[in-house]
């Protein structure tokens, strides 16, 4: 999360609203570990990851529903080791991601 918080708060700073994404658990190989964190600015801006990319624009897309209805959301992501390779996902664990606001 400390990697995230200069850019969030100059974001905060400007007038935007903000969502963060942080990774809460990780089952088997995992790309990114416990803690770390994706903010999505009003603008639709980024910093931070959560997968190294594997499932990011889907936690954007949640991100910019949780915006909108101040709800926040418990993601999960998960494929079996057999499919991830077929699918290009070779890192083949599960990972929840929890999505808020910042207040």
């Amino acid at each position: 999360m400390k990697e995230i918080l200069d850019e969030v708060g100059r974001w905060r700073e400007a007038g935007e609203r903000v969502v963060v994404a942080t990774v809460v658990a990780t089952r088997r190989s995992a790309p990114r570990p416990v803690g770390t964190s994706l903010a999505v600015s009003e603008s639709g801006k980024m910093c931070g990851s959560v997968s190294g990319g594997c499932v990011e624009s889907d936690v954007f897309e949640n991100a910019i529903e949780v915006m909108r209805s101040g709800e926040p959301r418990l993601l999960h992501y998960g494929i079996s080791d057999d499919m991830a390779w077929s699918v290009g996902l070779p890192c083949g664990g599960e990972i929840d991601v929890f999505v808020e606001p910042v207040e």
